[in-house]
């Protein structure tokens, strides 16, 4: 039932690349539907993103405009409350919010500058939503224990599998199963382009496809060579099987590795290359953790997984294998993500 007395839920987005926008998009059409379900009226606040600028203005965000505006470099200062450069540190810091929504790109290294953008927001009192990697990855558990002493919530459902709910689902849903371990197609670029090589293409042809549709950035390197699986696995062993890894702990192998005669000999077996990010827990409560391309069987839950589709399986005890299906990329589905953070914040 809507609230319509409830103050609105002021936020501010880090970052206003393609999630971003998109996110603006979601809550300009979903607005209705959020205040008749769950009572929820969402504000954003202030916007800042390293290439358009920063953007604040006093009379409050007109978000259908913000939703459908195209941006050149510094294109914010056009506005009312607009400047040319970015001001992250100073809107997070300063601008009365109750959620920042960290988008900023991910960085497979320190997970820089957006670990620091969460602590800060955090260390503010403000809840963070964050569909980035490298937060999570690299300091997670530092982040969550400075929320919980700070009284509020670090979500991160989007830095997995995207929009689809593969973190809650395990955390909540199988909570109970025995979950010990799992394996799973984490990267839908590395698999669009291992389908395309299994169709005849040489790796860097399928690299330019993938580019040419949007699946892979200019600089492929985190999808070809594993390293966006690799803070993806990280993620996840911390968050389900109790370990506590860092990116470096998971043993990391792309897929450039491999020749067109693996691709042929795999195919003719029936089998199908995957790059594969994998955890598991053993008796001693040890975990093991890895990324690798391998050649799967065609009766295996995740061999026929096609596209830039990710899906994942997991190791139960109760249930036994339980396997997720879903998209792993795209903005839409990413703001979904951040979206469904934020009413699990305020519905709890």
């Amino acid at each position: 039932m809507a609230d319509e007395g409830r103050a609105p839920i002021n936020v501010v987005l880090i970052g206003f690349g393609s999630v971003g926008k998109a996110f603006s998009r979601l809550i300009r059409d979903s607005s209705a539907s959020l205040a008749s379900k769950y009572g929820i009226r969402l504000n954003i606040a202030a916007v800042s993103d390293l290439r358009f600028g920063s953007l604040v203005p006093c009379e409050g965000m007109d978000v259908s405009r913000l939703a459908e505006t195209s941006l050149q470099p510094g294109g914010f200062e056009k506005y009312p409350g607009g400047s040319s450069r970015a001001q992250n540190e100073t809107i997070i810091r300063d601008v009365p919010a109750d959620i920042v929504i960290e988008a900023t790109f991910t960085n497979p290294v320190d997970g820089e500058p957006a670990t620091s953008h969460c602590r800060r927001a955090i260390e503010a009192g403000r809840h963070v939503v964050t569909c980035n990697k490298g937060p999570v990855a690299f300091a997670g558990k530092e982040l969550k224990a400075l929320a919980a002493r700070k009284g509020v919530t670090f979500a991160y459902e989007g830095a997995v599998m995207s929009g689809t709910p593969v973190i809650r689902v395990a955390s909540q849903t199988l909570a109970m199963a025995g979950i010990h371990g799992f394996e799973g197609i984490l990267n839908g670029t590395s698999n669009f382009v291992l389908g395309r090589m299994g169709e005849g293409l040489d790796l860097g042809a399928a690299v330019r496809e993938a580019q040419a549709l949007g699946y892979a950035e200019a600089d492929p390197s985190a999808d070809i060579e594993g390293h966006d699986v690799r803070l993806k696995v990280a993620i996840m062993a911390n968050e389900l099987l109790g370990a506590d890894i860092s990116p470096e702990q998971v043993l990391c192998e792309g897929i450039s590795g491999l020749q067109p005669a693996d691709i042929l000999k795999a195919s003719r077996a029936g089998q199908h290359w995957k790059l594969i990010g994998s955890a598991s827990r053993d008796e001693r409560g040890s975990v093991t953790a890895a990324v690798a391309p391998r050649a799967l069987s065609s009766g295996h839950p995740l061999a026929n997984i096609a596209g830039a589709t990710n899906a994942i399986t997991f190791r139960t005890d109760v249930l036994g294998d339980v396997s997720m299906v879903g998209p792993g990329a795209g903005p839409l589905q990413t703001a979904y993500a951040l979206l469904s953070d934020i009413i699990a914040i305020y519905r709890s």
